[in-house]
């Protein structure tokens, strides 16, 4: 299988992460795109790097103001008095705002959802790195490549319309969707298989009918995304019934992953896409940092089987899956099974 990567990642190299109240490294940092390309390259699969793409398109997916802030915000944070190396807001005000002021420390309060997605000098670059990967699977898929994986950091699916959210930036699965409908692919389905909910990814088609949106998903309640990824979340307006959410419960084996998988693929046969897209989140497993679930490496490779039966063209890219010693196992299982 073909594998897209960038080594743009690098220029994002996150210092700020707060977990339960305490100050610790990231988990998202450069180490796990090194550990997931080594083990891909290791297993025969080919690499091919990123080139550049048109940034036009991000408009269709992110408001100008966001993406004004994402490019420009660090040069007025680091300007402040006593400024940090990294934007970081003391409050997020977003979902209550009336009013959209203009100080970088207000943007950043409106901008950023969580501390998990400091905004640093290279961050920038890096998420449209991520973006390059992600338009870059969709120039093979649209080729005739039937199954490609897109090596994508930093990840993209918590991020929103105009929020940085959970390690995301910008949205790479939805403007690659955003892409293909604009090359003529009629109808979209995205199926998120990462541990937590794809809210942004949610948030950016929940009310239209060209875009199914599926994920599978560990159940919010009691979970950092709390606040989206019920079963009751079907869509609204000319959208209601093209988002599917699958919340499973805390511990889940990988029976019970790959039967809402199943079911997932089962909605997705019935919606006919043109083209599939995977947002592969390989933090379900077990031993990774951030898991409440049980899957296994088998598990993957039996979740790829049972989405590669699809008969149409995948793109597969990366969202979760952090720093342990299985993370390239699970991502060489997935894709073999997906590429056999």
């Amino acid at each position: 299988m073909k594998v897209v990567y960038s080594e743009g990642h690098r220029s994002h190299d996150p210092q700020t992460f707060i977990h339960r109240g305490r100050l610790a490294q990231s988990p998202e940092r450069p180490e796990r795109a090194d550990m997931l390309l080594s083990s891909a390259l290791a297993a025969g699969h080919e690499a091919l790097e990123a080139k550049p793409t048109d940034a036009s398109i991000l408009k269709r997916v992110h408001t100008a103001r966001y993406l004004d802030f994402l490019e420009n915000g660090i040069n007025e944070w680091l300007a402040l008095p006593h400024a940090g190396p990294e934007i970081v807001p003391n409050t997020h005000p977003n979902r209550f705002a009336s009013h959209y002021a203009s100080h970088i420390v207000a943007r950043a309060g409106f901008h950023q959802a969580d501390t998990a997605c400091p905004v640093g000098r290279g961050t920038w670059a890096a998420a449209r790195s991520s973006v390059d990967i992600a338009l870059n699977v969709g120039d093979l898929i649209s080729r005739g490549q039937s199954r490609v994986y897109g090596l994508c950091r930093p990840p993209g699916h918590h991020a929103c319309t105009e929020m940085a959210w959970g390690f995301c930036y910008l949205n790479n699965v939805a403007t690659l969707a955003e892409s293909l409908r604009m090359k003529g692919a009629e109808r979209i389905a995205i199926l998120d298989i990462d541990i937590h909910h794809g809210n942004g990814t949610q948030q950016i088609f929940y009310e239209r009918p060209d875009v199914l949106t599926i994920s599978v998903h560990a159940d919010p309640d009691g979970f950092p995304v709390f606040f989206s990824g019920y079963a009751s979340e079907i869509g609204a307006g000319a959208g209601e019934g093209f988002n599917v959410n699958f919340p499973l419960k805390h511990g889940t084996d990988d029976a019970a992953f790959i039967d809402a998988i199943a079911a997932g693929m089962q909605k997705i046969g019935d919606f006919e896409p043109d083209v599939l897209l995977i947002s592969l989140g390989l933090d379900a497993y077990r031993g990774d940092p951030l898991s409440v679930f049980d899957v296994t490496t088998d598990g993957f490779r039996q979740a790829a089987e049972t989405i590669g039966a699809l008969s149409k063209p995948i793109a597969i890219l990366q969202e979760g899956g952090y720093p342990c010693p299985e993370l390239g196992e699970n991502l060489v299982a997935f894709l073999g099974a997906m590429d056999g």
